[in-house]
């Protein structure tokens, strides 16, 4: 067996300690050898032999640490993971890769020059939900696809503390950049790229300065439209898949589990009842016989866990494997997301 991938993370905020830090101790492939931390040193109460750098300059010359995860503010992911790769690293950077198409295909060229492996992370490719909508469509059960519905909404009327958040001017901000990555990156890990898109955005809460409401309107062949919306003034979230086909309807509502289970810091991704969906949360399956009758069916979606994605980065790195958030995916992400 290979040696584990020594790893160190820009971050142990909300991220770094929920979505990165539990998976790379967690999976035999890697080694969490340290974390950044400008100013609290708090990595150390959850993984006692931790290393706590002040500067990513530190970070980056520990010859030892092979992958860096960038988990920083989305402003800071274009100039940082340029750095990881200059300094000889793989790099796994956290959604959105980079602001603009411009900085994407650098970092993309960089990345070569040094041989080095450049992979996004999109967690909500194994969400419980989402797999669930991929596994029905996928069966061919709804016949040809009409139209597809992703949505993403909450309901946070009050402005973020954090400036970089709500500042018109500072990079990839506002909500086209923070959720947008995870609604467009499921369309087109399941449809590819558009044949168009329209894009409308808005800004409704008091005081904004950036797009807090947008929507996508997406076609693909054989005349399937597909749209991806998102809002953070929704008191009362639609569900959030709906696909409709020739043949019958697919309606999920959004309740993968992991994040929560997380945040509570009561389990682990290796613990029994990770990842599970709650009862009650099954997806509707409308199908049509042959006499027009409705035939109802409950669809239960099945556990699901984040690791696997850190499995895909580990088999891309260590074997060669093609990671399955490809450059391409990204490349016309980014696109839209500018757009």
């Amino acid at each position: 067996m290979s040696l584990p991938i020594v790893t160190g993370i820009l971050s142990f905020g909300m991220s770094g300690r929920v979505f990165h830090a539990p998976f790379v101790n967690a999976h035999q492939g890697f080694k969490l050898k340290g974390v950044l931390e400008r100013k609290h040193k708090n990595a150390a109460d959850y993984y006692p032999s931790i290393v706590s750098y002040n500067t990513i300059e530190e970070l980056l010359g520990d010859e030892e640490i092979e992958l860096v995860i960038v988990n920083t503010p989305n402003y800071l992911h274009y100039e940082q993971t340029k750095q990881a790769l200059q300094a000889g690293k793989h790099v796994l950077v956290e959604k959105p890769a980079t602001a603009t198409t411009a900085q994407l295909l650098e970092l993309f060229d960089i990345a070569k020059q040094y041989k080095r492996h450049l992979l996004v992370y999109q967690n909500r490719r194994w969400d419980s939900d989402f797999l669930s909508v991929k596994e029905v469509i996928e069966s061919g059960r709804l016949g040809k696809l009409i139209e597809v519905h992703f949505r993403y909404d909450r309901y946070k009327p009050v402005l973020s503390p954090k400036a970089f958040k709500e500042t018109a001017d500072v990079e990839a901000s506002g909500l086209v950049y923070d959720l947008g990555p995870h609604l467009l990156d499921q369309v087109i890990s399941l449809f590819g790229k558009p044949l168009t898109s329209n894009k409308v955005t808005a800004a409704h809460r008091q005081e904004s300065e950036v797009v807090d409401y947008f929507s996508y309107q997406l076609t693909y062949p054989h005349q399937l439209m597909v749209y991806v919306t998102s809002g953070i003034l929704v008191a009362q979230p639609l569900p959030s898949f709906v696909v409709h086909g020739s043949a019958g309807s697919y309606i999920k509502s959004r309740c993968d589990v992991q994040e929560a289970q997380l945040l509570s810091e009561t389990m682990k991704p290796t613990d029994e009842g990770y990842g599970i969906e709650p009862e009650g949360c099954e997806g509707q399956l409308t199908l049509m016989d042959e006499n027009s009758n409705k035939i109802v069916e409950q669809i239960k979606a099945k556990p699901s866990n984040y690791i696997n994605l850190f499995e895909a980065v580990y088999q891309t790195i260590t074997n060669g494997a093609l990671y399955p958030v490809t450059d391409e995916h990204i490349a016309w992400q980014v696109e839209l997301l500018e757009a």
